[in-house]
């Protein structure tokens, strides 16, 4: 395992590291970039239909707990898929996912962030 993934666990919620591959960082300053896009992995919920990755939602940004005295801001960019057969855009259930796990009310705080961008 990447001991890094290991260090963001510690750091980050664990569904965003689940869920989530970091695809850069940068620091300017007293600032510190962490850039994700979702997995291309097709959520369960759909596995039962024909669907295909179908691009992203606009990337959204999340100032997260300052690390070290810099400010941390995450760059997440989540999935759409595309249902063959109806043609339907679709998107990963987050309650779905969130549900049965001991991070529940973690995730429902971010996801509230998440929807004020």
């Amino acid at each position: 395992m990447d001991p890094y993934i290991d260090l963001l666990k510690i750091l980050l919620p664990e569904l965003l590291i689940t869920h989530f591959d970091l695809t850069g960082h940068q620091t300017e300053g007293d600032i510190l970039h962490l850039h994700f896009e979702e997995k291309p992995e097709i959520p369960k919920e759909f596995s039962s239909n024909l669907v295909i990755a179908h691009g992203f939602h606009k990337e959204i940004t999340i100032q997260d707990f300052p690390v070290r005295g810099k400010k941390v801001f995450l760059h997440i960019k989540r999935r759409r898929w595309l249902n063959k057969q109806s043609k339907q855009v679709i998107q990963r259930d987050w309650n779905l996912v969130a549900q049965g796990t001991r991070m529940t009310v973690e995730f429902a705080a971010f996801l509230k962030v998440l929807s004020q961008y």
